[in-house]
């Protein structure tokens, strides 16, 4: 024994910290233009699927990595399930970033194919930047060009009807330098044509069935999956996007395109309904509904299934002073009881004082109700020889049984159910092609998940039914 009397003795070493590693199952990512969040799932391959967390983190595309801002969301969700690290077996992705998927649709008849195409891109979940009616010209691809889509789709001529609109569409794109990937839904006539044009110049082209086969009948689903499809092929060769598969081992779809497949999914249980989504820069309304016999025998113009619009002027932050003009400053002023000027100089996109939440819920309340009747079809009278008839222009929801909301301010403001309800009933006249007031159910997306499982129930379609019906409360049907 030692002095110090140490000799023999064992030296005790700090405890070494436990790190907590929590699998999950499945991941899905939103990256938004902003914003990333991250949803968890467990329980989607056994059949108990539950919605178990969130994470989010800003979105970091415009700084050269999508890895920056997923890895920080995964984090985030570790963080709030008291985890230290993830590890999951599938992400998935639904993704706005970047502008989201920039299109512009070119056709023959602006009221017969342009409209068809143009109802297969909003249904795709793009967002177009121009369209245009019979044959380009050198201006027209001039704007093409400055444009910079992501994916031109090409439309043009009833099946064994016109071809040569399209095939001089195709030749001046082809000539135009540009090397955008091309989708081809015209005249079945002109598919060698199309392939020997686009094969020659070296530019990526997919011919799907024809948008508008013939007179009165539209045909956007088969567009709609090429879309989803290039989409994930070419997204991954994006700005900042480039490393994405190296988290993301799952589908991925646009953003809006994901609301529209949870859409048709519901509807497939639920029957017919609308879904709305109220942001910060645009309003989106999502319709699922074939119409009543009754409103089709006078409809002039054929309406899709699954239809989709985007209202660009409609946002709750990026939008405020347009929807305030909508309403009328001083009028706002009178009815809310507030200073708008000083209100205006520290508006915010998420609302914290009680002068926020009043203002931010009447802006809510102004863009659903026009959004609702920019979607929706109406009656109109006309007068011929044999007196006032009535027609039906743009399509039909007299049927609709369910409105869901979905999105931040239909699912966080503290009056959203009644801001709701006000849009669910807006039909007083009569004339929108929309329910009579009281008809219309409410549902709301509570968990804020309906664009994750759009993307997941590409893949597990049972699973993500289950969890929609979760999150919107619906326990039996």
């Amino acid at each position: 024994m030692n002095k110090s009397g140490t000799a023999g003795a064992k030296i005790k070493s700090a405890p070494v910290p436990q790190i907590l590693i929590m699998f999950i199952d499945i991941l899905v990512a939103e990256i938004g233009s902003t914003t990333t969040l991250i949803n968890a799932f467990s329980g989607v391959k056994s059949g108990s699927p539950r919605f178990i967390g969130q994470g989010q983190a800003p979105t970091s595309v415009l700084e050269g990595d999508v890895r920056i801002g997923l890895t920080a969301a995964v984090n985030d969700l570790a963080s709030n399930l008291g985890a230290d690290k993830i590890d999951y077996g599938e992400m998935f992705a639904t993704s706005s970033a970047a502008g989201g998927l920039r299109m512009t649709v070119h056709g023959l008849v602006y009221d017969m194919t342009v409209k068809a195409a143009q109802a297969a891109a909003l249904g795709a979940g793009a967002i177009i930047k121009h369209a245009t009616a019979g044959k380009l010209n050198e201006f027209d691809i001039d704007d093409i060009r400055a444009i910079d889509p992501n994916l031109i789709l090409l439309a043009g001529g009833t099946d064994y009807g016109e071809r040569e609109t399209a095939v001089h569409n195709a030749k001046l794109l082809a000539e135009s330098g540009m090397k955008t990937p091309v989708i081809y839904g015209g005249n079945i006539q002109n598919h060698r044509i199309i392939e020997k044009i686009f094969t020659e110049a070296g530019i990526p082209y997919y011919i799907t069935e024809n948008v508008y086969p013939k007179l009165d009948l539209l045909n956007i689903e088969p567009a709609r999956r090429i879309i989803h499809s290039v989409f994930e092929e070419h997204i991954v060769k994006a700005a900042g996007m480039e490393h994405i598969r190296d988290m993301v081992n799952g589908k991925i779809i646009p953003t809006p395109g994901a609301v529209m497949e949870a859409s048709q999914l519901l509807q497939s249980e639920l029957g017919d309904l609308a879904v709305i989504d109220i942001g910060g820069a645009t309003t989106d309304v999502h319709s699922v509904t074939a119409g009543s016999d009754e409103v089709a025998v006078l409809q002039t113009t054929p309406e899709p299934f699954a239809k989709r619009t985007v209202e660009g002027d409609l946002g709750l932050f990026v939008n405020a002073k347009n929807l305030i003009a909508m309403i009328g400053k001083d009028k706002l002023a009178e009815e809310l009881g507030i200073d708008m000027d000083a209100m205006l100089a520290n508006y915010k996109p998420i609302p914290d004082t009680p002068e926020q939440f009043l203002l931010t819920e009447r802006l809510c309340l102004e863009a659903g109700l026009t959004a609702v009747e920019r979607h929706a079809g109406a009656f109109r009278y006309i007068y011929t020889p044999r007196g006032r008839q009535t027609i039906a222009e743009g399509k039909d929801l007299t049927i609709l049984k369910y409105l869901i909301g979905t999105g931040g301010a239909l699912t966080r403001l503290p009056n959203h159910e009644a801001i709701a309800r006000k849009i669910a009933d807006c039909n007083k006249n009569g004339m929108m092609l929309y329910p009579k007031p009281g008809r219309l159910k409410l549902l709301f997306d509570n968990h804020y998940i309906m664009a994750s499982l759009g993307v997941l129930s590409k893949t597990y379609p049972e699973a993500a039914l289950d969890l929609m019906k979760q999150s919107l409360g619906i326990k039996e049907v």
